[in-house]
Order: structure tokens, then sequence, then C-alpha cells
């Protein structure tokens, strides 16, 4: 199963790598790596507050927040879509293709041999779809194209790299 980006520190690190794959409509970018923790939120507006001393709590030297740590590789897939309203003027619009890229890449999983790797996806929307082709926001037609389009980009995603080209000895 695919999760869902939800924090927006882990969309700016993702946005800020180069695209892995493009189509017309369509850029994905990746970061192999889990999504980023909660923070600690700092509220004043509790509804219990404590005034018992807090439990003393051992931290090993290994575990204390100034220790560097190798990057934990990331398990799974986390997916997350942007779709702005500059090119997409209506809710429905937006929605469908929302819809559209997370049926795209749930389909993957249903493939066999087919796995993306693991790690942090967005999937952003680049350029508008020519309003005057598709005039309905949810027309068939509309769906139809994003469809192909989003199956083109994903098949780019799942291919094997390609191995670097030798340079010719002379």
């Amino acid at each position: 199963m695919i999760g869902r980006i939800l924090r927006s520190a882990d969309f700016e690190r993702v946005l800020g790598t180069p695209s892995r794959a493009r189509s017309a409509h369509f850029a994905a970018h990746h970061v192999a790596a889990p999504p980023s923790l909660p923070g600690r939120r700092l509220s004043t507006a509790q509804a219990e507050l404590s005034t018992v001393a807090a439990p003393v709590v051992h931290i090993a030297v290994d575990d204390s927040p100034g220790t560097v740590k190798e990057p934990v590789p990331p398990q799974g897939c986390w997916l997350g879509m942007v779709v702005p309203k500059r090119h997409a003027r209506r809710a429905v619009t937006r929605s469908l293709l929302k819809r559209q890229i997370r049926a795209a890449f749930a389909s993957i999983e249903a493939e066999a041999g087919k796995a993306l790797p693991p790690g942090l996806w967005v999937v952003r929307l680049r350029a508008p779809f020519d309003r005057q082709q598709f005039p309905s926001a949810a027309s068939e037609a509309l769906r139809r194209v994003v469809h192909a389009e989003l199956a083109q980009l994903v098949h780019k995603l799942t291919r094997p790299p390609r191995p670097p080209a030798n340079p010719a000895t002379p």
C-alpha cells in the first residue's frame, strides 16, 4: 500500500530535487527517504497542566540528539500530489486529476514484477490542459487523456535504469 505525504517539509524536500520523469503535463519527483517525523507541539492550551516533576529518562549516549546517525533506508512508498489552481481552475478537475494519479500509482502494486523504488514521490501538474479541447471539467475525454499520460509516466518510472554509455576505446 502506498502512503500519503502529509507534511509540507516533505513536499519541499522532494520538490527541491530535479524531476525523475516528465510528460507533457506532469512531472514526478523522488527522494529515497522516509517521511519526516512529526514535530513537537508546544501549546499552553492543554486541557491538563501537570505540576508533578517529569520522570527521569536516561538516554543512551548513542541515541542522544547530538550524535550523527546513518540515514535509515525507506521501507515503503509515500505519494504526494501537487495540482495547482492556476493549472486546473475547477475543483472538479483537480479532484479528477488527483484520483487519476492515485489510481496510476496503485496500479503499479497490482502489476506483477513492477515496483517503484521506496521513498517519497510527488507528482506535480506542470501545465494546464487546454480548456478549448476539454470544456467539461469531468469529461470522459479528459479522463482518457489523463489516464494515458499517467500510464506513460508510470512506465518511465518503473522501467530499469539504462546502463551508462561506454565511451568507445580507440
